[in-house]
């Protein structure tokens, strides 16, 4: 089994340690490519099942986002996803946007913003009327089968 780690080659150490207690056999990492042999391999691991581990390794290194992994036989590759300009872009701001959120929820001025609103509402809701409380369904008694008679 060979897996080609393309632009990810300098987390190559990383993942034939992953790997290897998963497999059951010693990843050699040469290059750009790790080769399992399949003779060491466990029996029922299949390209399916390492293709999950790497996965796996990737969304735990935080760059799952970026990478696919494509099976062929018993060749894997590992290909960096190109982003467009503006899925780069939303990339970029969404990292600066989380900090601006935490201090809103910090000093919780939200909060104290709709407590004025909610008299509002009411004087409204006294206007219109309210909607009325759903009922369950009302259950008709089934008639009885009498049991002297026959159909």
């Amino acid at each position: 089994m060979k897996v080609t780690l393309g632009t990810l080659k300098d987390k190559g150490d990383a993942l034939v340690e992953f790997l290897e207690p998963r497999v059951g056999a010693k990843p050699s990492l040469s290059g750009g490519e790790i080769e399992i042999e399949d003779g060491q391999v466990k029996e029922g691991i299949k390209p399916r099942h390492v293709k999950t581990y790497i996965k796996r390794f990737l969304y735990m290194n935080g760059v799952r986002k970026k990478y696919r992994v494509f099976v062929a036989g018993k060749e894997l590759t590992i290909q960096e996803i190109e982003l467009g300009e503006k899925e780069a872009e939303e990339e970029k701001e969404a990292p600066e946007k989380k900090p601006e959120e935490a201090p809103a929820e910090e000093g919780k001025p939200e909060p104290e913003e709709k407590a004025p609103e909610e008299p509002a509402k009411e004087g409204a809701s006294e206007e219109a009327k309210p909607p009325k409380p759903k009922r369950a369904p009302s259950k008709k008694p089934r008639p009885k089968k009498k049991s002297g008679e026959e159909s």
